[in-house]
């Protein structure tokens, strides 16, 4: 018979990723013959937060797509969400509810969870949180008591357990990688089972979201696309990221996190949707998705030439070679995400552990531009003793990339991030202050780099990057937050918009002849640029 299990996703607009967890659990569970539904939030008008995409696009990092979202009838719903939720919950009956929220949607989760209070309380139905967020400050989520039990670690194998145990009213003190608690205080943690094996998991279940949902931005157009996961984990240790604490997790247990799919298997899932959902776009579900040998690249050239469709894929700078992007360009790769972080080569060292160099990264970043592959660079600013001085080391570094979009984000301390437990040790954040990417405000508060000033080069960082140098003195008054500087950047913004910003893309199922093709990197770069580094002692290293 199987229980109804209802999944609680806190999104806010513009982030509309579809879930990869969500789906695969319920995959899994409807193999166990359980029921599942999903309340996302995704468009509904929610006070947490601000709408994600909206943001990128305003401030110059993505190419713009709102007319494009109106077109799919992408918008807000027009019905109330507290109303939809209760009348699902009253509907579907659930005998579990799992909380899905990373760090920064914690907070709309347990505001949801406190809107059915009285219903979970009448019914007595569980809550478990799971995620990330759960994995690495179980003592937080634990103490909401809206919470019953926290999961710690991968949950594919908890659910499976903690399921039959409640469809059989048995105990489930026992479950591994659950924290449980009754009346209100932990009374069980239990050890973590060993890491999933990625070959065996189903395909996910796209089924359980809304057609809307299943829709997202790229490259100015909107596309219907699937996450597809190749691998977990990341073989990298760059200390902003979960991912050196989720090795050091496993590896503490005598495992290793990191895994590959095999890629018959991501063919077979890649087949699935082409064939019986009329995906228009892949994108790969994997932190750096070159981090496979060649024998496995070989295998996925060959397996994708008969998928035909555009691709996206994220990827670091020395994963990249002639060999690899050309190959791909001609199979459909059609945009790579390169994660650059920071243009100070001693900061990104010692304080990111990225350890290419500058002029490696500049030489890199040239092969895709030879084979009219489009890119982007994410970077980041805001770290634990940067200075806007060292900032715009990043800017420069950037400059001399010329990458078709230049993406700038605030940094964020995740908890389960070796820079987590930096700032902490730096008494720039407390250990029970829970974290948010999903806003504009710097959650560290520095004296030598203070919110403010990172909220300016955030603002400005694509013009600081594309205008010439003897536009920016006009930049740096549009940096500013009054009138006066917010016209300028206005003024600014059009005028990149119309000069700089790439078009939309024709066809991106045409081939390379349609992509655009830069002969020199670095042909709009003034003569007098020069990549710049900040001294030692601005930096502040601790």
């Amino acid at each position: 018979m199987g229980i109804n299990v209802l999944f609680i996703y806190p999104n806010t607009f513009g982030m509309n990723m579809l879930p990869p967890a969500i789906a695969t659990f319920s995959a899994i569970l409807k193999q166990h013959n359980h029921q599942v539904q999903v309340f996302d939030t995704t468009y509904y008008a929610v006070d947490y937060g601000i709408d994600s995409d909206g943001s990128k696009e305003q401030g110059l990092n993505v190419i713009p797509f709102s007319k494009e979202m109106e077109k799919k009838n992408l918008r807000i719903k027009n019905t109330n969400w507290k109303t939809d939720l209760k009348k699902q919950l009253e509907e579907f009956k659930p005998d579990l509810l799992a909380l899905s929220a990373t760090e920064d949607m914690c907070e709309l989760g347990i505001h949801i969870l406190e809107e059915i209070k009285e219903y979970k309380q009448k019914n007595n139905i569980p809550v478990l949180a799971g995620g990330v967020f759960p994995t690495f400050a179980p003592e937080i989520c634990s103490k909401y008591d809206l919470i019953d039990m926290v999961c710690v670690g991968e949950g594919e194998n908890a659910l499976i357990d903690l399921c039959k145990k409640i469809e059989n009213k048995e105990d489930h003190l026992d479950v591994t990688n659950l924290w449980v608690k009754k009346d209100g205080k932990i009374v069980k943690k239990n050890t973590i089972s060993n890491p999933v094996d990625i070959n065996k998991n189903p395909i996910i279940d796209v089924s359980l979201f809304e057609e809307n949902r299943l829709y997202r931005p790229m490259a100015g157009k909107i596309y219907k696309m699937f996450p597809v996961e190749t691998i977990r984990g990341c073989p990298f240790t760059c200390k902003f990221c979960n991912s050196p604490d989720q090795m050091q997790l496993y590896k503490s247990l005598g495992h290793n996190y990191y895994r590959k799919k095999r890629m018959d298997l991501v063919y077979k899932e890649l087949k699935h949707f082409k064939e019986n959902h009329k995906v228009e776009y892949n994108y790969f579900w994997a932190d750096t998705f070159l981090g496979i040998s060649k024998k496995e690249f070989e295998e996925f050239c060959e397996m994708y030439k008969d998928i035909k469709l555009p691709f996206w894929m994220q990827t670091r700078p020395e994963t990249i070679n002639d060999y690899n992007i050309k190959k791909l360009s001609e199979i459909g790769l059609h945009r790579i995400s390169f994660g650059i972080e920071h243009g100070n080569e001693e900061f990104r060292r010692k304080i990111l552990d990225r350890r290419w160099s500058n002029k490696d990264i500049i030489d890199k970043l040239r092969i895709p531009h030879k084979y009219g592959v489009h890119f982007s660079c994410n970077n980041i600013t805001g770290f634990p003793t940067e200075t806007k001085k060292l900032a715009f080391d990043t800017i420069e570094l950037n400059r001399h990339i010329e990458a078709d979009n230049a993406n700038m984000y605030g940094f964020v301390p995740f908890h389960g991030t070796p820079l987590r437990k930096m700032c902490e040790d730096l008494k720039l954040i407390k250990p029970e202050t829970i974290t948010k990417c999903a806003t504009n405000e710097a959650p560290l508060v520095m004296k030598q780099y203070p919110p403010h000033e990172i909220a300016e080069v955030r603002k400005c960082f694509a013009l600081y990057v594309k205008f010439p140098k003897n536009r920016w003195k006009d930049i740096e008054r549009a940096e500013k937050n009054d009138e006066q500087g917010n016209r300028i950047y206005e003024e600014l913004r059009a005028e990149y918009l119309e000069k700089y910003m790439p078009k939309p893309d024709a066809d991106p199922h045409g081939g390379v002849e349609d992509f655009k093709t830069i002969k020199d990197p670095n042909q709009f770069l003034d003569n007098t640029d020069q990549i710049t580094s900040g001294s030692k002692d601005e930096m502040n290293y601790h």
